[in-house]
């Protein structure tokens, strides 16, 4: 078979390097209008999501949301949302891309708790299923379109 790399290369797709921390979770750099961060590649994240104690970081305008959020030991939490931003993940760009806020105090206290450095956000599966995602575990690379 061919080199994977060069396959996606000519079908447009953008490659983004990725690190596997010490809690063997993914770890990608994005920016979210403009300010960089540290993000969890989570397939099973539905939506993409930063901290509340982010809303001023990457200067979103949060609004209420009826939706709870729930995953990794806590169920029911309260979110907002931001829309309209613009996500950039290596190359990759979305430039109308709406964000879950919700407490990630949690998966940072876990993190922590394994000597991990804390995370900004979580990058799910809209960004995956929107950017045609394939991810390169062996090599360690998201590859999106």
């Amino acid at each position: 078979m061919k080199n994977l790399h060069e396959i996606l290369k000519k079908e447009k797709y953008r490659k983004i390097k990725f690190k596997v921390t010490k809690t063997q979770h993914l770890l990608i750099k994005a920016e979210l209008n403009g300010v960089k961060g540290n993000f969890i590649l989570d397939t099973g994240a539905s939506n993409s999501c930063v901290g509340f104690e982010c809303i001023e970081l990457f200067q979103l305008e949060a609004s209420h949301s009826k939706t709870k959020a729930s995953g990794a030991g806590a169920t029911g939490m309260l979110t907002q949302i931001a829309k309209k931003n613009a996500l950039k993940i290596g190359s990759w760009q979305n430039k109308d891309f709406s964000i879950v806020i919700f407490d990630l105090s949690h998966v940072n206290q876990a993190l922590v708790q394994y000597k991990a450095k804390p995370v900004q956000g979580i990058i799910g599966a809209d960004v995956l299923l929107s950017g045609k995602g394939i991810i390169d575990y062996y090599n360690h690379y998201l590859y999106l379109k």
